[in-house]
């Protein structure tokens, strides 16, 4: 919109006619033509006669001129240049606010990447540990690996026949071992004991692996969302902050 469609919608809101409303802002009516019809443009003084006369705030008047109309032919009048100062401060602010959320949604995508990589919230490290049998309570904590020590040194020392000594271990085996396995996503040690019955259990680590576990991976996923829009945002304060340059550059 031009300054002079700008005046016309106003004396067209009032609904005065031009001789009206020329005798409200106090000039002539052939002025208030070249006004409307832009073969003419208000000098400082008359911009404020006419902003003061209608009681319209200045920059609710110059809210709805073409921004290269203020730039070019308008930009000679002090409210004029004191508005589009006042809209690149404006721009320049929400240009921070952009970069500030960028910065922190860049942070959190980061921070819960790292997160769920090293298992911070939800363990990334299965163990698995096995229990061979129960332990009775008068038994030592290594009876499993004791009798066939003690088997093998009785039939090292001749002491016991080779089927015997056969036989001895397959009757331990049947009547003691009971293997189970457990896995757990804690670390719960190299060895941890169980109550289970007359007895305990003994339950050695044997194998670490890495799950990635589905907590981790929502964390992940989440993450490079809040990286991606981070980088977005910064691109889309790039875009504004030159556009902001360019406006600067027409104010020097």
């Amino acid at each position: 919109m031009n300054f002079g469609e700008k005046l016309k919608h106003i004396r067209t809101e009032k609904n005065l006619t031009q001789p009206q409303f020329a005798e409200v802002i106090g000039i002539e009516q052939s002025y208030l033509s070249k006004l409307e019809n832009d073969k003419s443009q208000p000098s400082s003084d008359m911009f404020s006669a006419i902003v003061k006369a209608l009681e319209i705030d200045p920059e609710v008047f110059l809210g709805d001129i073409d921004k290269n109309v203020l730039q070019t032919s308008l930009r000679h009048i002090p409210e004029v240049r004191q508005f589009l100062s006042g809209a690149v401060e404006r721009r320049v602010h929400h240009a921070k606010k952009w970069l500030f959320g960028a910065a922190c949604a860049c942070a959190v995508g980061f921070a819960l990447m790292l997160a769920a990589n090293d298992g911070i919230f939800s363990p990334n490290d299965q163990y698995k540990y096995t229990s061979k049998g129960v332990i009775l309570r008068s038994e030592s904590d290594n009876v499993f690996e004791q009798f066939k020590e003690i088997q093998n040194l009785k039939l090292a020392a001749n002491t016991i026949r080779p089927d015997e000594h056969a036989r001895l271990l397959a009757e331990f085996e049947a009547a003691r071992v009971r293997m189970i396995t457990v896995e757990s996503w804690g670390d719960r040690g190299s060895v941890f004991f169980e109550d289970a019955g007359n007895g305990r259990r003994k339950f050695e680590l044997v194998d670490v692996r890495y799950v990635h576990s589905a907590t981790n991976k929502v964390l992940q996923y989440l993450g490079a969302l809040f990286a991606f829009c981070g980088v977005l945002a910064f691109l889309v304060e790039w875009r504004m902050r030159k556009a902001v340059g360019r406006i600067e550059n027409t104010l020097i």
